[in-house]
């Protein structure tokens, strides 16, 4: 059963590393996803599954003790995801890589943890499905979800401007504000990837993950810096 949930975005600029100079840009949504953490911690769940949208196809787990890397990003830095306990060959993608940084900053502890990468396409009744299948897997489940809004918000942002956008993230922040679940399942994924929404299907596996599961939200922090929606919210 879902017991927590944290919402937090995964741009790798959230590294501040790999922001660099830029890195205080966004000490806010830091700030904010390491309190939505904190709630999972205090949550005491039984097992934490970190999601994130990938490029690969339906979607795939990893396994605790998984590394990530941020080399891609002109950083020599890795990640690993929780307490090292195997030597997966497997990489995490970029999302998770970000969610274990995030992990580390807490020095979580709390219950072991492993990742599940949603390919950003993953139709919305498999990725709820998705989520019905992790809640039912232990007694006292947390979820850390991985994922940014529209990237449409401006002419400078990755996907130009496309006045569309706001809106979206505007019914996302509402959804996420109040855990609504229905909201999230009903997002549309066409429109979500016309808009460059990676979040979509990581939203959508925590809407069937906490169906009937009765968890309040709120929305901790929401910015669109780059032209890119950034959501942080906390249910319990």
């Amino acid at each position: 059963m879902l017991v927590a949930a944290a919402v937090c975005p995964c741009p790798p600029v959230l590294v501040p590393e790999v922001a660099s100079g830029a890195a205080p840009e966004l000490d806010g949504l830091r700030a904010a996803a390491l309190d939505a953490i904190g709630l999972l911690a205090a949550a005491r769940p039984d097992r934490l599954v970190v999601v994130g949208p990938a490029e690969e196809a339906g979607h795939g787990a990893y396994e605790q003790g998984a590394v990530g890397s941020f080399r891609g990003f002109g950083v020599d830095l890795e990640v690993r995801l929780g307490a090292a306990v195997t030597a997966p060959e497997r990489p995490l993608p970029p999302s998770l890589s970000v969610g274990a940084w995030l992990l580390a900053r807490t020095d979580w502890a709390d219950a072991p943890v492993e990742g599940l990468g949603v390919g950003e396409p993953l139709a919305t009744d498999r990725c709820v499905q998705a989520g019905r299948d992790i809640a039912a897997s232990a007694e006292r489940v947390a979820l850390l979800v991985m994922g940014d809004g529209s990237a449409c918000r401006t002419v400078k942002a990755p996907g130009y401007y496309d006045e569309r956008a706001e809106d979206f993230d505007a019914a996302v922040g509402r959804a996420l504000g109040a855990a609504d679940t229905e909201a999230l399942a009903g997002l549309d994924a066409e429109l979500a990837e016309e808009l460059k929404a990676s979040g979509r299907s990581s939203w959508q596996v925590l809407a069937g993950a906490a169906q009937d599961a009765g968890l309040h939200g709120e929305l901790l922090c929401e910015e669109a810096p780059y032209g890119v929606g950034y959501f942080v919210a906390a249910w319990s």
